[in-house]
């Protein structure tokens, strides 16, 4: 398994390892090197750093890393590669085809910065991106996952992948035996809502920063959390210097990285994600496995986690007045949070349990080794 950071693996990806171990295959796992990397080895899992750099667009360095991934999967004999984000999954899946035609899995969580962002820097990369795809995802022996519809229809219509190779599975899965509802409804004002993401721009956190203007203006009393750091690796990561400046105005509460999310999502009213796209966001689903009223934008991703008014509140992307308006609407209505809460727990558990996704990933590892998975 190779991902871009070694806490990817730990949060997303360790039940699923994990699993596989116990099966009795088994399993390696890759990422850049991080603290999170010494968590998988205390699980007993096998991790291993990888000499890659996330914006790295070093032709040089970029070969290096391919023929580093090459020279492991021949030393290591890997029987089958996943990979997961798209610099993951391409290049993981690259050297599984120049291995000899190795079985591969890409994973793609959401479009990516290349996608979703209108820099100049993302439109002169996408042409290069999709080609680079299409290469890396052909073939027999290769199987995409997806996370929503919407990302379906996008590879179908691109035609970057035969579409009888792409499978559709909801999301990485949460332990719902960890996140749960409080035993007793928090009832102490003010009303608390969270964003807990990493924090960059593209999951609406500027957004969510001008709605606790929009709300401090009409005087409703709302405590914003932010619950998360920002993602060097990532060219959308908000400057800590603005973070710090929000905090200090009283708009947000930074809390920073939080271990313990069962603890958090126990002590707040609602979880809000503004996010311009999503692949399925793991956070909704944990805070809905509490019973948390949700907050999101009607995107891709987001729309597959909450219908309207049913398990949650969509409103239209980066406005962060509709978005006011949603957070002030559940602090006036305690018994719509309930109602959207309960049902919000009920499709978690029907749809996005992590043994539900494991199962389905370990059926994608059969269709191409049903022999070894046996």
């Amino acid at each position: 398994m190779f991902a871009n950071t070694d806490w990817y693996l730990y949060n997303f990806r360790g039940s699923l390892a994990l699993t596989l171990r116990e099966a009795g295959h088994e399993v390696l796992l890759l990422s850049p090197p991080g603290p999170d990397g010494k968590r998988l080895q205390v699980l007993g899992l096998r991790w291993m750093p990888a000499p890659m750099e996330r914006l790295s667009l070093n032709p040089l360095r970029e070969l290096r890393l391919l023929t580093w991934l090459i020279r492991l999967i021949r030393r290591e004999n890997i029987d089958l590669v996943h990979g997961f984000t798209i610099k993951c999954a391409v290049y993981g899946a690259l050297a599984a085809r120049l291995t000899g035609n190795r079985p591969r899995v890409s994973a793609v969580a959401g479009m990516g910065y290349v996608f979703t962002s209108q820099s100049t820097k993302a439109r002169f990369l996408r042409p290069v991106v999709r080609g680079v795809l299409r290469a890396a995802l052909g073939g027999r022996r290769g199987r995409l996952i997806l996370q929503n519809g919407d990302d379906v229809a996008v590879f179908e219509q691109a035609r970057l992948i035969d579409p009888s190779h792409i499978r559709l599975i909801k999301g990485s899965g949460v332990d719902l035996a960890r996140f749960t509802p409080p035993r007793e409804p928090l009832v102490s004002p003010p009303f608390r809502v969270v964003l807990p993401a990493r924090l960059l721009w593209d999951k609406g956190v500027g957004e969510l920063v001008e709605a606790s203007r929009h709300l401090k203006a009409r005087g409703v009393a709302v405590e914003v959390l932010l619950a998360g750091e920002p993602d060097a690796g990532n060219p959308a990561a908000v400057p800590e210097e603005a973070i710090r400046r929000w905090h200090d105005e009283g708009l947000v509460q930074w809390l920073g990285k939080v271990d313990d999310m069962p603890d958090l999502f126990q002590s707040v009213h609602a979880v809000v994600l503004p996010s311009y796209r999503e692949g399925l966001p793991k956070s909704l689903i944990e805070a809905a496995g509490c019973a948390l009223p949700l907050v999101t934008t009607d995107v891709p991703g987001c729309r597959e986690v909450v219908t309207d008014g049913v398990d949650g509140l969509l409103v239209p992307v980066r406005e962060a007045a509709a978005l006011a308006d949603a957070i002030e609407r559940l602090v006036r209505d305690p018994a719509l949070c309930e109602r959207l809460g309960e049902a919000a727990r009920r499709k978690a558990r029907a749809e996005f349990d992590e043994r539900i996704v494991i199962e389905r990933t370990m059926a994608v590892y059969e269709e191409l080794l049903p022999a070894r998975m046996e």
